[in-house]
């Protein structure tokens, strides 16, 4: 009996390390997802690129921002040369906040004993804008206190705050945007991949093909409600953000809608190609879960930082379609700006899906050939 159950065991743990995606589902998937949470999944920052407004350009004022750039969590990315250029190099998204020191900055720290610095943000990502502020709070008073001036009862240095976009730092300024992503690309990219492979899995898309209609018809004849029903979710999640939760929508609504109508092509897109892999309703579910909402969640810059994650997995997130889809919406919300400030990320969407239709088509006809 022992050695009959032996046999058995033992045929299958063979069967397991015979099945290259058994063994990718048991040890590659838990692999990834450790390492992505472990190097995302942080409160840390690192490497933030900032803007510099610096009239004074005094030799303590270059000593500041010295130390500030030199402590591995800031990068001067931009010098801003007049007030009026604060706002729209953060609108622009090249940098996260702006370090302003006021005019005559070192003879206002010796003979009147403070001097004042304002630390500007874009608070569309609330808690980023909190570390950031905190981080440089902290470095500007330790160089203070080793100019051997400040004490506890005296500041030499005079920190004010300024929150753009999201004076309040209300989280769900930056979560109704990302929740949005997620629903759409997991509505319209899984439930179109389910859709198509079931007519594989049950042996009618022989039927369908061998009917009066095109592949291309039946594709969309597919997809189709999918695109209405996605698009009226997104419709929902506006009013709902809006009506109950105060988000703001400081721009175009014909372009943000614009907008949410590319991201479900794309990620229709997305559901079409997967179907094109996968042979069974059960793969394209999992598939979706593990390939589509893990990266949107981590990997979107939804809920972690991306200028804070390691170089390799910023340069993964370029694929990642939500990431310019979140960031698109923010820009047109909460920061008020037009096709000006947008048309990359639209322009990155187009050029996505039609990637994927392109490859979707090829992997078609590969199989009807």
């Amino acid at each position: 009996m022992k050695s009959r159950f032996a046999h058995f065991a033992k045929k299958e743990f063979l069967h397991i390390f015979r099945d290259t995606r058994t063994l990718i589902i048991i040890f590659g998937i838990p692999i990834v997802q450790l390492l992505m949470f472990g190097y995302v999944i942080t409160n840390e920052i690192k490497d933030v690129k900032v803007g510099i407004y610096d009239p004074a350009g005094d030799y303590l004022s270059q000593e500041l921002i010295t130390k500030l750039t030199s402590s591995g969590y800031f990068i001067p990315e931009l010098i801003i040369t007049s007030e009026k250029a604060i706002e729209p190099a953060l609108k622009s998204g090249r940098i996260k906040m702006v370090i302003s020191i006021s005019p005559q900055f070192a003879q206002k720290f010796y003979k009147d004993g403070v001097a004042s610095i304002q630390l500007i943000t874009d608070a569309t990502e609330p808690n980023t804008a909190s570390l950031l502020t905190n981080y440089a709070s902290a470095i500007i008073n330790e160089f203070a206190s080793d100019k051997g001036i400040g004490s506890q009862s005296t500041i030499p240095f005079e920190v004010r705050v300024r929150m753009l976009f999201n004076q309040d730092l209300k989280a769900v300024f930056m979560f109704v945007p990302g929740t949005m992503a997620l629903i759409l690309m997991l509505i319209t990219a899984m439930m179109t991949s389910i859709s198509i492979a079931r007519e594989k899995e049950l042996g009618t898309m022989e039927v369908l093909l061998v009917s009066p209609l095109k592949p291309v018809q039946i594709i969309l004849g597919k997809v189709f409600p999918y695109i209405g029903l996605a698009f009226a979710n997104s419709i929902i999640i506006l009013l709902l953000g809006y009506t109950v939760f105060g988000l703001p929508i400081r721009g175009s609504l014909i372009l943000l809608l614009a907008v949410c109508f590319l991201f479900i092509l794309l990620a229709l897109s997305l559901g079409i190609l997967i179907s094109t892999v996968v042979k069974t309703q059960q793969i394209a579910m999992f598939f979706s879960m593990i390939a589509l909402m893990l990266p949107t969640i981590l990997l979107s810059g939804f809920v972690f930082p991306i200028e804070s994650m390691p170089k390799v997995l910023q340069w993964f997130s370029v694929i990642i379609p939500p990431r310019w889809f979140i960031a698109a919406l923010k820009t047109i919300m909460l920061k008020g700006e037009g096709i000006a400030l947008v048309w990359k990320e639209m322009l990155i969407m187009i050029s996505m899906s039609l990637f994927f239709i392109l490859v979707s088509i090829k992997k078609f006809k590969e199989r009807l050939g």
